[in-house]
């Protein structure tokens, strides 16, 4: 008799809620198979001093410890350490670290920090009335480009009524907020001169402010920008600088309260695809990410106004990106919303070898695995149609428990 042995792959929590209905076991048993989970969990700027007895802990616990031999080691003062095991067991090690045998509380908090923020949504963002709440569903961000330059073919210039109408049209697409600019950010592009930035795009919210009710944003790096946005009904600040670019900014956004877009870019547009290079992609631009953030909250930046961006196609390699959105679901380690812009970026165009105007399917395919990676709002030109594909991946990625 054959028994059709399988390895279930039971993702979620309702996975295997699901599967224990279907099976007629008991759904509320104590068993949590997240805790058996495996996990591997990078440590950065670990002191080569206590690495050793950190690996001797670890190992205790069964949790597999995995560092640089000694003689690398001991060229620097900190090293990096992986570790590899079930949750539970990390946990334990958590509960060592925060004084067993050495001491270090914050190897314990990143340790506790990072398996929650793995297994929960992130917090809601209030703009203003309205709140954008996080995890039953992706968020669609429609792109409204009022410059005469964008990359994507779609720029409108100083065209303010084609800027409100796009964005009504957008909201009745399925759009959740929208994301207006006046300065292109293509490689190569030049900053645009402030009087001019503010002409292309405050009439335009202005008017989306008093006709649409989803929350809008401002893409500027700025102050001066984002203030008078702020003050014509924006509630979001989407900046590529990560608000270090203008010294204004940063203040401006904790005395507002606003959202914040905290966006990770090597370079600046005008030279930031002139040979990227990252010695480990992945490690760099989340400490970029984890710093600002910690910089934004130490400014007065409520944590739960921060969503993240890693940054698609802003001084990366085709390699780099790629990368990236395999590797997405790393950046909710820090506990925040992830957005996500791969819309009609170059990455597509260099894979489909396909202009601008023809990466739609490029663009839908980005999406889709970006939100079975744990993107949580997606950044797009195409409303209708990647709306559509984020309500079908979500379907799949983010089932409801069964009746």
């Amino acid at each position: 008799m054959r028994h059709y042995a399988r390895l279930l792959d039971l993702a979620t929590r309702v996975d295997w809620a699901n599967e224990l209905r279907r099976t007629g076991a008991d759904v509320h048993t104590h068993f949590d198979p997240v805790d058996w989970q495996s996990v591997t969990i990078s440590l950065q700027r670990i002191p080569t001093s206590f690495c050793d007895l950190l690996c001797a802990h670890a190992d205790q616990h069964g949790v597999a410890a995995l560092a640089p031999p000694q003689s690398v080691r001991e060229l620097g003062r900190t090293t990096v350490l992986l570790l590899h095991g079930r949750r539970a067991d990390v946990l334990d090690v958590a509960e060592d670290a925060a004084g067993g045998f050495w001491d270090d509380r914050t190897v314990s908090h990143e340790l506790t920090r990072v398996l929650a923020a793995a297994d929960t949504h992130p917090a809601p963002l209030q703009c203003g009335e309205a709140s954008l709440e996080f995890g039953p569903r992706t968020l669609i961000m429609g792109i409204i480009n009022m410059t005469p330059d964008s990359f994507s073919g779609d720029g409108l210039a100083q065209a303010t009524e084609a800027g409100v109408r796009q964005g009504r049209r957008f909201v009745e697409e399925g759009a959740d907020l929208l994301d207006v600019g006046g300065e292109s950010t293509r490689p190569g592009s030049e900053s645009v001169p402030l009087a001019e930035e503010l002409q292309r795009v405050i009439p335009v919210i202005e008017g989306l402010a008093q006709t649409v009710a989803v929350p809008i944003s401002i893409d500027t790096s700025k102050a001066e920008v984002a203030r008078r946005a702020l003050d014509a009904g924006a509630t979001i600040v989407n900046d590529i600088a990560a608000l270090q670019g203008d010294p204004e900014m940063l203040p401006l956004c904790a005395e507002r309260g606003c959202g914040v877009v905290l966006m990770h870019m090597q370079g600046t547009p005008r030279t930031m695809q002139a040979q990227p290079h990252y010695h480990d992609v992945m490690a760099e631009i989340y400490a970029f990410l984890a710093d600002r953030l910690e910089a934004a909250v130490g400014a007065g930046v409520k944590p739960t106004q921060v969503i993240l961006d890693p940054g698609f196609g802003f001084g990366k390699r085709l390699e780099d990106n790629l990368e990236i959105l395999r590797r997405l679901r790393e950046f909710r380690s820090l506990g925040r919303p992830l957005l996500v812009g791969t819309s009609r970026k170059s990455m597509i165009g260099q894979v489909l070898d396909l202009p601008a105007d023809e990466r739609l399917e490029g663009t839908a395919a980005t999406c889709a695995l970006a939100i079975r990676h744990g993107a949580d709002i997606l950044r797009v030109h195409d409303v209708r149609q990647m709306a559509r594909v984020a309500r079908m991946t979500d379907a799949v990625c983010r089932p409801q428990p069964a009746e």
